[in-house]
């Protein structure tokens, strides 16, 4: 197993993400215990020393199997993080309540890594009222040694991060980033990374195969990797290209079998970055079957100034490529749900406008048609 050096401690490259343990019936909230216990244990005996989950994460079911894996083992020989669920406006008044019954829950006396959980345009406004007195309350735990190590995740945009970096950065020792080859430039990844950089914090990466889909390639991504590398596997290509990234001292990786556990853990046992020929190949690759999948929105901005409702169409149009390009998940509807409703897809009016001036000819009434109607909103 490589390890990374952080502050005084070692951790391991790999950690274990207890997000997507495996389950009964399909039922996310009936985690297989028995199952992710035999996994804990193949972690932690093959090098695995660090473990992280949610008060959110499998119905609130995960900090409980992570209490019950984990009690077993010597409290000193891992490390356990989890999160502050601030995802949820409406846990903002409850940041005491929640975090002692989060210490129950983990059998723990104290957490090594807490974290801000999801720091994006809904809530930053929130993260920042000090009427909550989430951040006071957090420093205090880490004074009082509950928490050792603070830091924050984040899913919103590089404003959004500076907004926090600017209010609590001085107090952060870590920030978890969806960072992985796909996002490098479609989630901006590049430019997040580069501002944690610029702070000195280091970056913790989370989503590195993007919910499973980078364990696969296309044909001709395939082929192209096997050109460079042909004993790499494709999942290990995203590992690789993460090895590659400064800055980045933990992967975490939310696996939800045996077969995906000992093969990840298997390409931790080497370091094995990316040549810059390999990693320029890689994204320009995967750039472009981004832009074949998506719609071709260069964000030029015509379109805005010939809408009568006001609309942020190229945004609008990036979240739909993200929507549509991952087959769903919960970062497009996260993100308009936080814009006001005067700002949503269900507001065009279809007048066609915008498209009269869009230089790429993108059917945008019928996008937003399309995409409101995916949304729910």
């Amino acid at each position: 197993m490589i390890y990374r050096k952080f502050q005084d401690i070692q951790l391991s490259g790999l950690g274990l993400g207890m997000m997507r343990l495996p389950v009964l019936n399909g039922d996310d909230g009936a985690v297989d215990e028995t199952a992710a216990a035999e996994m804990v244990d193949y972690a932690y005996k093959n090098g695995i020393n660090y473990f992280d989950t949610a008060w959110g994460y499998h119905n609130g079911n995960s900090e409980l199997v992570a209490g019950k894996c984990l009690s077993k083992y010597p409290r000193e020989s891992y490390y356990l993080a989890t999160k502050f669920p601030g995802y949820d406006n409406s846990n903002m008044d409850k940041v005491e309540e929640i975090f002692e019954k989060q210490l129950e829950k983990c059998q723990t006396p104290y957490f090594d890594f807490y974290l801000f959980h999801n720091v994006y345009e809904g809530n930053i406004d929130d993260y920042l009222d000090p009427k909550f007195g989430i951040f006071e309350y957090l420093l205090k735990q880490k004074e009082n040694g509950r928490i050792k190590h603070l830091g924050f995740s984040a899913h919103g945009s590089v404003e959004v991060i500076q907004r926090f970096l600017d209010a609590y950065g001085k107090h952060m020792e870590f920030c978890q980033l969806q960072l992985n080859y796909m996002d490098w430039h479609f989630q901006s990844a590049q430019e997040k990374a580069a501002l944690l950089q610029k702070a000195g914090i280091p970056i913790w990466v989370m989503e590195p195969l993007r919910g499973g889909k980078l364990a696969k390639a296309s044909e001709e991504l395939n082929a192209a990797l096997q050109s460079m590398r042909p004993e790499e596997t494709v999942p290990g290509w995203a590992f690789r290209f993460l090895q590659s990234i400064p800055g980045v001292t933990m992967v975490l990786s939310g696996m939800s079998n045996m077969e995906q556990l000992k093969a990840n853990i298997a390409t931790y046992e080497t370091d094995e970055p990316l040549t810059q020929e390999e990693l320029d190949t890689l994204v320009k690759k995967v750039d472009e079957e981004v832009v074949k999948g998506g719609l071709p929105c260069t964000a030029c901005h015509y379109c805005t100034s010939h809408c009568p409702k006001k609309l942020p169409i190229p945004e609008l149009i990036a979240l739909y490529n993200e929507h549509k390009l991952t087959g769903g998940g919960f970062i497009a509807p996260m993100a308009v749900g936080s814009m006001p409703e005067e700002q949503r897809p269900a507001n065009c009016i279809g007048c066609k406008g915008c498209e009269q001036v869009c230089p790429q000819q993108i059917k945008i009434s019928e996008m937003m048609k399309e995409f409101s109607s995916k949304l729910g909103m």
